[in-house]
């Protein structure tokens, strides 16, 4: 019983560790991930860009080796800067708008989860599935009562009997 709840408990992490990767951040201002939707579309375009998204992550921390290329807003304030999927940035009194920058950091870290996660699987499922049915009657003929052994055993309760 405690290799199974062992087992259990290793697939919820997992779960959670997948589940929170696939979870498209809030739009929250600077620092935060831009492309993430607000509402959850289950369209095949929906699902296609969520995907999309979660492999090329965007950011607006500011790198530089990058250059900064401004967003085409027409009122200059946050909000329309958020709304139009740009980055709101002040330089002294000015409030300017910037498009998002690849983080290429964030990729490398999916990407390195994902496939661990699923070389975790690949390499575990295998021993959960020995591990389940090793002690499966129908599959491990040594888990079976033989025949002589039922004889012997109802033998031995006919005696007990008498």
């Amino acid at each position: 019983i405690g290799t199974q709840r062992v087992w259990v408990v290793t697939v919820l992490i997992l779960l959670c560790s997948i589940h929170s990767l696939l979870a498209a951040p809030a739009q929250q201002g600077l620092g935060q991930s831009e492309t993430a939707p607000n509402k959850l579309n289950m369209t095949a375009k929906g699902v296609f860009e969520s995907l999309l998204n979660f492999f090329r992550p965007m950011t607006c921390r500011l790198s530089n080796e990058r250059p900064l290329i401004p967003c085409q807003v027409e009122s200059l304030n946050a909000s329309e800067c958020l709304k139009n999927h740009c980055c709101p940035m002040k330089i002294g009194q000015d409030l300017q708008c910037h498009m998002p920058v690849k983080d290429d950091v964030q990729l490398a870290i999916r990407l390195i989860l994902l496939t661990g996660g699923g070389f975790l699987i690949l390499g575990l499922l295998p021993i959960c599935c020995c591990a389940i049915l090793q002690r499966s009657p129908c599959i491990n003929p040594l888990q079976r009562i033989s025949k002589k052994v039922r004889q012997m055993a109802q033998e031995r309760r006919e005696r007990r009997e008498q």
